[in-house]
């Protein structure tokens, strides 16, 4: 499969208005939130900076917890830094970002990896300014197996080179195994947590999967978080190493 990568200039002239999720950030976001994706932001650097690699996964233990809200967040703000950056929906059963961001979802990753398409065909370019998203695609009859083929091993390794961050966002951990299958492309897993979603047990069960596959957590992510007047200040997120 020939890998065609043509980078477009970024398009200044790109808004927020391109997409249309009222929990993506944006010029109107409140400051206390935009804030706290740029702390995770600067940490999530940190971690990569260590482990020498500019990949990384948003995961979560179930459906609806918010990891494809916070994958569109983090990809909004490390775009902010004028950095090239790579979104790509890794969710093969249940795609999402397409939904988020005003893109078309018929010519995506699965359509690359099944040789039906060239990354040019399906990329979205500058969907903000540095940002360019790579949608789901058609949903497969063997998302697993093509998430593990040396086809994605080969797009993966053609786009680093030209992108300064790529972030996927994957199934959740507690669903199906295809999360994990690509522990060997990240440097790690940002995990996220909903407030009165996420259990205890879901959180020792996500570490026991994740400590089994040999991988590792960057950090967690928390939303839904309730504010009052004592956190008040704090936002409705927060990062926090693992």
């Amino acid at each position: 499969m020939a890998l065609k990568i043509k980078l477009k200039k970024p398009d200044q002239k790109k808004t927020e208005k391109n997409y249309n999720s009222a929990d993506a950030i944006s010029e109107k976001s409140k400051f206390a939130i935009v804030e706290s994706y740029k702390s995770a932001r600067s940490n999530i650097m940190f971690s990569l900076s260590a482990e020498d690699q500019k990949v990384f996964a948003v995961t979560s233990y179930a459906k609806g917890e918010g990891k494809s809200t916070v994958s569109a967040n983090l990809a909004i703000s490390f775009s902010k830094m004028e950095r090239r950056v790579l979104l790509i929906d890794c969710d093969l059963r249940r795609p999402n970002l397409h939904n988020i961001f005003k893109v078309e979802n018929t010519v995506g990753l699965s359509n690359i990896i099944g040789k039906m398409a060239d990354f040019e065909d399906a990329v979205k370019h500058d969907v903000l300014p540095n940002l360019d998203i790579l949608p789901s695609g058609t949903i497969p009859p063997n998302p697993s197996e093509l998430l593990c083929s040396p086809g994605f091993e080969k797009l993966v390794k053609g786009l680093i080179d030209e992108y300064d961050y790529i972030i996927f966002d994957t199934p959740p951990i507690g669903v199906v195994a295809d999360a994990l299958l690509l522990k060997d492309r990240v440097a790690g897993y940002v995990v996220v947590l909903r407030e009165r979603s996420t259990t205890h047990g879901d959180i020792q069960k996500m570490l026991e999967s994740i400590k089994l596959a040999d991988t590792k957590i960057l950090g967690f992510i928390k939303v839904g978080c309730t504010q009052n007047k004592k956190s008040a200040g704090r936002g409705y997120y927060y990062y926090q190493y693992y």
